[in-house]
């Protein structure tokens, strides 16, 4: 594996770990360009403020949200992660149907991710999170 290999597979570590701790300088830090893409809901959160507005409308629900890495692997100028998402519902939760007050129920979810690095480049450009829109809806017993 070549080093700048093991730099992007360091940095996705960071990132991840980082957002567990919520200290969102230092995962914004791990970006050359800010970019969330949600395989799932279809949402596009590009740029520093849109990507921190997604930090913060993700954690209301699910402040304690956290992520254990299964896998990871390099592939060109990609970094796929396998990973749990864990969480407990202690806000507020907007669903189509409406605002789901606090349940104190947790999920744990089975997710995967890619991660975009620009040629010659360890800062991400991208990450691409793929799940099932209603998996923490199932997990928590709403729906």
């Amino acid at each position: 594996m070549t080093d700048l290999a093991e730099r992007r597979l360091q940095t996705v570590r960071d990132h991840m770990a980082l957002e567990c701790v919520n200290d969102w300088d230092a995962v914004i830090a791990t970006f050359e360009h800010p970019r969330y893409e949600m395989y799932g809901n279809g949402a596009v959160f590009d740029g520093e403020v849109a990507v921190r507005g997604y930090f913060a409308a993700s954690r209301t629900p699910f402040p304690d949200q956290s992520n254990e890495i299964i896998a990871l692997a390099h592939i060109d100028n990609t970094v796929l992660v396998e990973f749990w998402l864990m969480g407990t519902h202690l806000g507020p939760l907007k669903l189509p149907q409406g605002v789901v007050e606090p349940t104190g129920k947790s999920f744990r979810i089975r997710m995967a991710a890619t991660f975009e690095f620009p040629d010659g480049s360890d800062k991400i450009i991208c990450e691409r999170p793929y799940f099932d829109q209603g998996a923490v809806i199932r997990a928590l017993g709403l729906a």
